[in-house]
């Protein structure tokens, strides 16, 4: 009867008597949900693509990272390291579609899939090779500092990592739906046989979206960095993406963005007020838990396609 109180009534009584704190943690969870997004979008643009889960999206931002930081470690300043660890990212995408995605239009998916465990694995490897493993600290000239909001405090880097993360999201968005190659994109995702017998090349969008991919690993790797480091646990960050993607689909970009938001606010809210009632802790499995939830009532997310086919 007292674990019940504790989850039914006990949170809401809470969250009435300080709302202030329930604002704050709202705030907070918006500026880590887009930074999810984020990190979300760079699988959404792969899949969209090709039709291929992208296993090293976490390695990709890893080797980004790890880039940018050996760079500056070796004195290259911030942007100079910036362009040419951009430029490392777009070199990157040329080789994955010369060396492994050119070889495998129209296999199956679990065959795509196994490849890019491949180039996981690769690119940890080459990123220990050139950068070593150590913790490295990536400093990039925004301040962590709190400030205050009248009785709502809130993180300097937060809210300027939201706005960064934030512009990204809503400018791929408008790619996607308003630009040409946005409309190539899916229709490449669609079907690759038909796309190339309409005359849209396959090499040119997949090496763009692996460009932007890499791109988008590149901020990511950026903010998430300089917030804890850049160090191979960095890669794991990927996992923290999947429940947003079975919450949105794996194909929407609205999806990606409204996902890393009721992911980040979910968790930071249970965890505030549910976090007694279960030990703590519950910002590390409550965005899994919903996503099982998700999985069992609607396995396609909030914006998928449901996907019928004839047996």
């Amino acid at each position: 009867m007292d674990f019940l109180q504790a989850v039914f009534v006990t949170p809401f009584v809470e969250i009435w008597e300080s709302p202030f704190f329930f604002i704050e943690l709202v705030l907070v969870g918006l500026s880590t949900g887009v930074l999810y997004s984020l990190v979300a979008l760079g699988f959404v643009l792969i899949f969209k693509a090709s039709g291929m889960f992208n296993f090293a999206q976490g390695a990709m931002v890893l080797f980004a990272a790890l880039t940018l930081v050996g760079l500056m470690e070796h004195g290259v300043p911030l942007w100079a390291a910036l362009i040419l660890s951009m430029a490392v990212m777009v070199v990157l995408a040329f080789v994955v579609e010369r060396l492994m995605l050119r070889y495998l239009v129209n296999q199956e998916g679990l065959i795509l899939f196994m490849a890019t465990i491949g180039l996981n694995f690769i690119l940890e490897g080459t990123g220990q090779l050139f950068w070593g493993s150590d913790v490295k600290r990536l400093e990039i000239g925004i301040p962590d500092k709190p400030f205050d909001l009248g009785p709502i405090l809130l993180n300097t880097f937060d809210v300027t990592a939201a706005f960064i993360g934030a512009a990204l999201v809503v400018s791929l968005a408008i790619f996607f739906q308003k630009t040409p190659m946005g409309r190539a994109l899916r229709a490449v995702a669609d079907d690759h046989q038909a796309a190339l017998s309409v005359g849209i090349p396959l090499k040119t969008i997949w090496i763009a979206v692996w460009t932007i991919a890499g791109i988008v690993a590149l901020v990511a790797g950026i903010v998430w960095g300089a917030k804890s480091g850049v160090q191979f646990s960095l890669s794991l960050i990927a996992l923290k993406a999947l429940p947003v993607l079975i919450l949105g689909g794996f194909t929407s970009v609205p999806g990606a963005i409204v996902g890393g938001l009721i992911i980040g606010v979910g968790e930071k809210v249970a965890e505030g007020f549910w976090g007694p009632a279960f030990g703590g802790a519950i910002e590390n499995w409550f965005a899994y838990m919903l996503a099982l939830a998700f999985l069992v009532f609607r396995p396609q997310g909030l914006f998928g396609e449901k996907i019928i086919e004839r047996v």
